[in-house]
């Protein structure tokens, strides 16, 4: 007999509480934001511009999945894109605030998110170690 509940990787979104679903929200932006960086960064790359779009681009999936799924880890790849475009905005503009502002100011304030979510991604994996899931 099938199962009713739904797909079992997703089960746990049926008793989140509010601040569980902010958490898979930020996930879903992330995401999103790695897709586009993807796309436009494998054109940049093509035309030979920088692959730091390409690069990012694919962390910030994978870090968004994870957030998705609850995992602590998707959080930590966050924050370490986060580092690696500090190191990529600083090398491009050197310390001018006016040109660094939107190169790093978006993904910091993503990355404040993404810091507070943390003491939630690691509740949510303790709660579905103790309950089995992987």
């Amino acid at each position: 007999m099938p199962n009713s509940s739904g797909n079992a990787m997703f089960r746990h979104f049926r008793h989140a509480t509010f601040v569980e679903w902010l958490v898979l929200l930020l996930g879903l932006v992330i995401t999103l934001v790695g897709l586009a960086f993807v796309g436009g960064g494998v054109k940049l790359a093509m035309l030979g511009g920088s692959i730091y779009y390409a690069i990012c681009g694919v962390v910030l999936v994978a870090a968004g999945v994870f957030i998705i799924l609850g995992r602590t880890l998707g959080a930590f790849l966050y924050l370490g894109a986060l580092a690696y475009t500090w190191v990529w905005a600083l090398w491009e503009v050197g310390f001018s605030p006016i040109d660094l502002l939107p190169r790093a100011f978006g993904p910091t304030l993503l990355g404040i998110l993404v810091a507070l979510s943390i003491p939630v991604l690691r509740r949510q994996e303790t709660r579905f170690s103790s309950k089995g899931a992987v």
